[in-house]
């Protein structure tokens, strides 16, 4: 029985009163989260999700969120996290391409859902208790009739979760309940993660960050996880030093405002054992600055993608200076090789393309066998899409980005989409969108158009534009006029080359 409502079950039954989410004033145990779960589950199975049923939520980080996951498991259903940010022709996609059946959003994103059959939307009250929800249905909910939950194996789909590629739209990343089990136990190996882990989740619960690096592994151990609904640095100080926290995952940027934060002394952080970044190559001031504020945790860099649950690579203790711009090594169910454009293994100190295998890769994207077809080298080996090598020691350096991906403030932005935006413009004959150094972001978008003759256009308008189509955090922050692109010999764009004048800059 794999159903992620199993695992919640089985920590009720023997320590019931043992606190399992913690959030703003409210603390679940887990029996109160097991009770939650079936209430919902009978809600949903009366409004006929059942084995298969694909459930999509929209929402900021609130215990509902995690409740509706398990629900949804609980029934056979498959799990849809989608991205608040985006824009409401970009969710209309998602939620079409994965023939949802039902739609939860908090509603703080009533106007973007408007137009959406099938929704239903969430205000603070269910958010915090979804029990709420059920109990506004009509009729007492059915617990009896769901108390067993369906028969789910190693292979059946547990979520999907769209991710920004090198085409035009997003595509459906396949998790099997293998893939994810698989995740649990390698972090939960290379972590060391007992019940008495309390890990703040500060990223949004969309994102494989917050949700699986480890997230959700903590209550697989009997853990407690103490849920923020945004990043703010004093609520996340403050909930470490009141929960006496363990770890953590968090962006790059959020952990760069945590440093910068005025008053951070203040807060007792010494609870703290670990957190988990990557995103970035961290730089040994970055190491240096966590430790002066966490003086009993460590900083590890991390590599992983979507596609494998997140978490493929862990520093070790220890040796972060000595392998400074490392991402570590391979977990214990998880193989990392660097392979030539053939597929060939490539020698240590060579650089070449980082492909992945093991229990934890995606068996590929939602029908489309095409993409995963590409996706993958010979002997299963998953092709990132990121260039990087293996020293002697096993240890991964990222160097470069392969597919036309740009990497802000956790999130990816594939070019090719934003541009497809931007050439819907009358005014636009060539358009080339990258990303350039941000401080506090990694990279942030910019675009670089050639303009049909006797047309002009101003950043505003390029702005305004996008914002109807795509999520602001994928809008170009700037636009830069040519008379050209630079392109090679057989006219594709030279990218790297714009990346590189605007480095020069």
């Amino acid at each position: 029985m794999m159903n992620i409502s199993n695992l919640i079950a089985y920590h009720a039954s023997r320590t019931p009163e043992r606190t399992a989410v913690v959030y703003q004033d409210t603390r679940i145990s887990y029996a109160d989260l097991d009770d939650r779960v079936l209430h919902l589950a009978a809600y949903l199975a009366a409004r006929g999700i059942g084995e298969n049923d694909v459930v999509a939520v929209m929402m900021k980080n609130a215990p509902a969120f995690i409740e509706i996951c398990a629900a949804t498991s609980h029934l056979g259903g498959v799990f849809l996290p989608i991205n608040y940010r985006l824009a409401a022709d970009e969710v209309t996609y998602i939620t079409g391409n994965a023939e949802a059946r039902l739609l939860f959003a908090d509603d703080d994103f009533a106007e973007i859902v408007a137009g959406m059959e099938e929704t239903i939307l969430l205000d603070a009250q269910a958010r915090c208790d979804i029990r709420t929800l059920c109990r506004r249905a009509d009729g007492a909910p059915d617990l009896e009739a769901v108390r067993r939950p369906a028969y789910r194996q190693p292979e059946d789909l547990f979520r999907l979760m769209y991710t920004s590629g090198t085409t035009d739209r997003p595509k459906g990343v396949m998790h099997t309940y293998s893939n994810f089990y698989w995740k649990c136990v390698d972090h939960t190996i290379d972590l060391d993660l007992t019940a008495d882990d309390r890990i703040l989740v500060v990223g949004p619960l969309y994102h494989v960050g917050a949700f699986d690096l480890p997230g959700v592994a903590v209550l697989w151990r009997g853990g407690m996880m103490c849920i923020l609904r945004e990043f703010d640095e004093e609520e996340a100080l403050t909930a470490i030093e009141h929960e006496r926290l363990t770890c953590a995952w968090l962006a790059p940027v959020m952990l760069g405002r945590l440093i910068g934060y005025e008053g951070r002394e203040r807060f007792d952080t010494r609870s703290l054992r670990w957190a988990i970044g990557g995103g970035e190559k961290t730089p040994e001031a970055r190491i240096r600055a966590f430790k002066e504020l966490f003086p009993n945790g460590r900083y590890i860099d991390g590599y992983g993608l979507t596609e494998t649950c997140s978490g493929d690579t862990l520093m070790e203790a220890g040796r972060e200076i000595e392998k400074i711009g490392s991402t570590g090594r391979a977990l214990a169910h998880c193989e990392v090789s660097i392979r030539d454009p053939q597929g060939r293994e490539m020698p240590a100190g060579a650089e070449g393309e980082i492909c992945v295998r093991g229990p934890k890769v995606t068996a590929g994207y939602w029908r489309d066998p095409e993409k995963t077809k590409n996706s993958f080298f010979a002997g299963n080996w998953f092709r990132s899409g990121d260039m990087g090598r293996l020293d002697d020691d096993g240890f991964l350096f990222v160097t470069d980005r392969i597919k036309d991906m740009i990497l802000s403030g956790g999130e990816n932005i594939a070019s090719s989409e934003v541009e497809r935006v931007i050439y819907s413009l009358p005014q636009v004959a060539e358009a080339a969108v990258i990303g350039i150094a941000d401080e506090q972001w990694s990279e942030r978008p910019v675009a670089v158009l050639v303009m049909k003759p006797g047309e002009a256009l101003t950043y505003e308008e390029l702005k305004t534009h996008c914002e109807k189509h795509l999520a602001r955090f994928k809008v170009p922050k700037a636009l830069y006029l040519r008379d050209g692109l630079p392109r090679n010999p057989s006219g594709k764009v030279l990218k790297r080359a714009l990346r590189d004048e605007f480095t020069a800059d």
